[in-house]
């Protein structure tokens, strides 16, 4: 079973995202499970700060090495894990691919940055893997560390109502998913393709491929 047990000194932002939908259903079915730690319980001082100035000057607080330490070591003394990752804007790109295989592993800590991020000695010696949803700054690595848990639960098999939905989607065999419709086939003249209204297994597959490659080429050339 996958099981994250992510680490942020803001765990209120990590609320909202596993108490809905799919992700929520996973959880209550014990499908995965997905604990938030709040990375002020391993504070060394009273007033349970986590942060301080970076040595050299400069803008903006670091996160110590110290409470994430402790944390660290405080989970790992509970369970192996396969990886400890840390949410970071320079890591390896989040792709269907990555999620795949992330989707394969066992236990999983991941470590939500915040502020100018993180003393350098963790990235050095406390973090297996880095990884980025985007060439873009968040607030704060608790939105990429959702997007990340979203991106491998719903591939974990009785997670979603019909698991061949997952192999269909974008990006998996590096292809962008085909166009879809629902009812009604014919709205104000804006029609259902008729292929589709056919009921011809292997012709839908046929077209359904070739609009996959069509669309791939003219929106994600850079796939095929």
């Amino acid at each position: 079973m996958v099981r994250f047990d992510i680490i942020s000194c803001v765990p209120e932002l990590l609320k909202s995202p596993f108490e809905h939908s799919i992700l929520k259903r996973a959880i209550d079915k014990g499908l995965t499970e997905v604990k938030v730690h709040n990375l002020r319980d391993y504070a060394v001082n009273k007033h349970k700060t986590v942060d301080d100035y970076a040595y050299g000057g400069g803008a903006g607080m670091v996160l110590q090495i110290e409470p994430i330490d402790r944390c660290i070591q405080a989970l790992k003394s509970e369970r192996t894990y396969d990886d400890v990752i840390y949410m970071s804007p320079d890591g390896e790109l989040l792709t269907q691919r990555l999620a795949n295989g992330l989707a394969m592993k066992g236990n999983m800590i991941l470590l939500c940055g915040h502020y100018k991020g993180v003393d350098e000695r963790v990235r050095q010696h406390l973090i297996t893997r880095e990884i980025s949803v985007g060439d873009f700054v968040l607030s704060g690595g608790e939105l990429a560390a959702a997007i990340v848990c979203d991106a491998v639960i719903r591939l974990i098999p009785c997670v979603l109502n019909d698991e061949t939905s997952a192999l269909t989607d974008s990006f998996q065999d590096d292809l962008i998913a085909p166009p879809v419709y629902s009812r009604p086939a014919d709205y104000k003249g804006m029609k259902v393709p008729d292929v589709l209204l056919s009921g011809n297994d292997a012709l839908i597959d046929d077209w359904r491929h070739e609009q996959s490659v069509q669309r791939t080429k003219e929106r994600r050339p850079n796939l095929l």
